[in-house]
């Protein structure tokens, strides 16, 4: 029913920003809450932020407020990740995936994954 779209990785250096894109297609995003989550190779995968339906709440991972900011648009059937102040450690493959709509203590996934998209941090 729903399938998610993610785009605007690429190479920047130390301090730069990137904007991500989860891009949905077969529904509309109002009545999805949507999370990122990102892999690194070799590690776990760890939930960076997620957005309710509405966009009125949002989290954040402890490693990435003041940094990135989630923000979505249900006309446009997107959300957005903005990265900014990247550092290495950003570096991973980021997804986008339909999240809890409940719970915002944490991002939990709960299905309809992306594809991914490269962010790699690097001088």
């Amino acid at each position: 029913q729903l399938q998610l779209v993610e785009s605007g990785g690429g190479l920047v250096q130390p301090g730069g920003s990137l904007r991500l894109s989860c891009a949905a297609s077969g529904s509309t995003l109002d009545y999805y809450a949507i999370g990122w989550f990102r892999q690194a190779p070799g590690k776990e995968r760890e939930a960076v932020s997620c957005i309710s339906s509405s966009g009125g709440r949002t989290n954040y991972a402890d490693s990435v407020k003041g940094r990135f900011t989630i923000s979505k648009d249900n006309a446009k059937k997107t959300v957005y990740l903005q990265m900014n102040s990247l550092k290495p450690e950003d570096t991973a493959v980021y997804y986008c995936a339909a999240t809890n709509p409940l719970v915002f203590s944490v991002c939990v996934p709960l299905g309809f994954w992306g594809q991914g998209t490269q962010v790699t941090v690097s001088s």
